[in-house]
């Protein structure tokens, strides 16, 4: 009789999901280009960004993947793909993916290959070692926004009902947490409120530290099929690609955001420009924050941003007249030492101007990776599952009901946030520490802690697809993870559309499915009984509508994995009413979306809270908590620097293409003043100092930053040795966006 191990190892190896080949032209691209044949193809939602494109996977004969294009019936991208899209294969096929479990030998210092038998008694007799020497919470995770919802709900399942442990969080953290406390502070739950077609139908797009023209380029897509002739107004210290294609760029001193958008909310308010029955029904708040704005004229404002007090005036005026506005946001915001007060201050423009629920409007942010949606609503770290409190008896009662558990297994108090549980290594609290498929040794803000706390671990495990990352680098232990096209889930993209990925390729070697991984985990702990619903991602999903069932995220209408490709992707809210009353009209599926395919939130004017009312909510701003100064003169911005580039580049940097289309080397972008200045020419070598590190780079002389201003792209490593760990008190998300800096030649 084989054992667990081995059923969940003979089942990796199973079919792929596949329909019936159409001719290539079919999907308006022509010919497929490969010198293969494709006999079969089938449709997967992309595992890089939260635009969620789906794409066409094209298989051979024996169901494997061997070539892609983008899918033209489905109404997030029709038909479009990024660099990274089509690139999406190439990561799978990498010379160093890990292929076996690795544990470190004590002698050599060296990860070398055992069996899962001996990785799963490691995994589980030194994490348990850990508690029972330093307690039940000296454990913790860190994980990703890129596993599909099934995983990570499998795992946080696992790890606070099965494991015994409290303290985990995600890597959504360092890029939408902001959004979520934002929303859920305001709307009472986390909601962006919008549909991708409102790019389309909006007469004024104002864009707050986004760069969708490279962070997000099929949304970027969408806004230039806008038919209105929109007025584009990019908010951006930085003359990004966006601002360069923006009707209007303001280039307002770096985190003053805030400051502006007071002062575009007092002169609204001055003006007797704002839409008070709106206001009056369906919001609470704004006499106060009317009273506030009092300190924030536009000569007030001018001095804090840089920006002249009759633009900001001109700004609130075109805001008004607009008949549909759109504010979006990204990591500009996101990613500041007062990120909640900011997203928020933008929310109150959208209520303010009763632009909210309708076409074209709303306060809506981009979220950064695939499934960041998904780890929001279903993680498990920071709210109970499907959205709910862990400190609410009643919301542990519901969960414990419907997963058949004890209600005592349920935690009482939410998770740490990924800082704090960086705090508690360096205090000795936590001891040992899970890393799944993210990289914290390259992406957590100041570097250098991450690799000088590793040595106060007892047990480090890293899951990845890749045993090179630096964070894997580090670990006592490595177990091979399936990637993106090897196993079965659902994400949830920035417009809330739960989307489908398929496996359409078997994973090397012993490399398995994170969630076949977990269940392995389950057993070994001897938890496993726990979780026999979790047979598979599909039984998953099952359990997963009944945890959202009554919930603002409600997706219990949706009757499995094969439905959601049906309908090109299904918005939440939809309920079992939902589909019983709309499901046929909803069944359109192409590039003309059904309105049933492009919902929108709010449009009765009702929210989340107990009242039903939107909140005003604000703050006033605080200083930057790393200013300039005479030895650290700069302000160094980071972010996104290629639309061919992802993250720490651990994927994207195994495609030969996508290295040719991004910079290959560390670059810092300087104002030609400041250059001359310094004596620094174009392609110079340099050094970029902070207080707690430096890194090599070669000048870029140019004039989209500002005298005294310089910018890196995140996706080298050398960069977050530099940057300032400030967190958002609200949100914990750290403020990658500002810290103090020199640059010299290194002479």
């Amino acid at each position: 009789m084989k054992t667990f191990v081995e059923n969940v190892l003979h089942a990796r190896t199973g079919p792929m999901t596949t329909e019936l080949v159409r001719h290539p032209a079919d999907f308006g691209l022509g010919q497929v280009p490969t010198r293969l044949k494709p006999v079969s193809t089938t449709r997967s939602v992309c595992g890089f960004c939260a635009t969620g494109c789906s794409l066409h996977i094209h298989l051979d004969a024996n169901g494997q993947a061997i070539n892609l294009s983008a899918d033209g019936a489905y109404p997030v991208n029709l038909g479009m793909a990024c660099p990274k899209g089509w690139e999406a294969l190439t990561p799978l096929a990498a010379s160093d993916r890990v292929t076996t479990p690795l544990l470190r030998n004590p002698q050599t210092g060296k990860l070398e290959p055992v069996g899962w038998s001996t990785a799963l008694r490691v995994f589980t007799d030194r994490l348990k070692d850990v508690q029972q020497k330093h307690g039940p919470h000296s454990i913790a995770y860190l994980s990703t926004g890129q596993v599909p919802v099934e995983e990570m709900a499998l795992l946080g399942a696992l790890f606070k009902f099965g494991m015994g442990g409290l303290h985990c969080d995600s890597n959504t953290r360092q890029c939408m947490a902001t959004a979520h406390v934002a929303y859920k502070q305001a709307f009472g739950f986390d909601a962006p409120p919008y549909t991708y077609q409102d790019f389309e139908e909006s007469d004024v797009l104002v864009f707050v530290g986004s760069n969708p023209a490279i962070a997000h380029p099929i949304m970027w897509q969408r806004v230039m099929m806008n038919k209105n002739s929109p007025q584009i107004i990019v908010l951006d210290p930085r003359r990004t690609e966006t601002a360069m294609a923006a009707t209007r760029h303001v280039a307002l001193r770096p985190k003053s955001d805030l400051f502006l958008l007071y002062g575009i909310a007092h002169v609204l308010v001055e003006e007797n420009r704002i839409r008070r029955d709106y206001l009056d029904a369906h919001t609470t708040g704004f006499a106060e924050f009317a009273t506030f704005l009092a300190d924030y004229p536009p000569d007030r404002v001018a001095a804090e941003t840089g920006i002249a007090a009759d633009d900001i005036r001109q700004l609130a005026r075109i805001i008004a007249r607009g008949r549909a506005v759109s504010f979006w946001w990204t990591m500009g915001v996101n990613q500041g030492h007062e990120s909640t007060r900011t997203a928020q201050a933008i929310i109150n423009l959208a209520l303010m101007t009763g632009n909210i629920g309708r076409p074209g409007t709303g306060a809506n942010s981009i979220t950064g990776q695939c499934n960041a949606m998904g780890s929001r609503l279903y993680a498990n770290a920071t709210s109970l599952l499907g959205g709910r409190d862990f400190a609410k008896p009643a919301h542990r009662a519901e969960v414990a009901r419907i997963l058949d558990i004890p209600e005592a297994h349920i935690p009482s108090q939410p998770s740490k946030a990924y800082d704090q549980i960086i705090d508690a290594i360096e205090t000795g609290e936590i001891k040992g520490l899970w890393v799944i498929a993210t990289n914290p040794a390259h992406s957590w803000i100041n570097q250098g802690r991450f690799a000088q706390l590793r040595e106060k671990l007892d047990f480090l495990v890293v899951q990845d697809m890749y045993a090179t990352t630096e964070t894997a680098q580090m670990a006592d232990l490595v177990l091979p993870a399936a990637g993106w096209g090897e196993k079965d889930g659902v994400f949830i993209n920035s417009e809330r559309r739960v989307g489908l990925t398929r496996k359409v390729s078997a994973a090397p070697g012993q490399a398995l499915s994170d969630f076949a991984i977990f269940k392995l985990i389950a057993e070994a702990w001897g938890c496993g009984d726990l979780f026999r619903r979790w047979s598979t991602p599909a039984a998953a999903f099952q359990i997963l509508k009944d945890l959202s069932k009554g919930q603002p995220c409600d997706i219990s209408g949706i009757r499995d994995h094969d439905h959601v490709e049906k309908r090109g992707g299904i918005q939440w809210p939809w309920t079992e009413a939902d589909e019983a009353s709309r499901g046929a009209a909803a069944e359109t599926r192409g590039p003309t979306p059904s309105p049933d395919n492009q919902r929108r939130l709010f449009a009765d004017g009702k929210f989340f809270t107990p009242d039903g009312r939107a909140r005003l909510l604000f703050d006033a701003p605080r200083p930057m908590p790393e200013p300039t100064d005479a030895s650290y003169p700069f302000l160094l911005n980071t972010g996104r620097g290629s639309s061919a580039q992802w993250h720490t580049g651990s994927r994207t940097n195994k495609s030969d293409v996508l290295r040719k289309l991004a910079p290959t080397a560390l670059y810092v972008e300087i104002h030609p003043a400041d250059a001359d200045r310094l004596g620094i020419a174009n392609n110079a070598p340099v050094v970029v100092r902070s207080r707690r590190g430096a890194a090599d780079a070669f000048a870029v002389v140019t004039a989209t930053v500002q005298p005294g201003q310089l910018f890196m792209p995140m996706h080298f490593d050398a960069v977050n040795r530099l940057t300032f760990p400030s967190f958002d008190p609200h949100s914990r998300q750290p403020s990658y966006k500002a810290c103090a800096v020199t640059v010299d030649t290194g002479a």
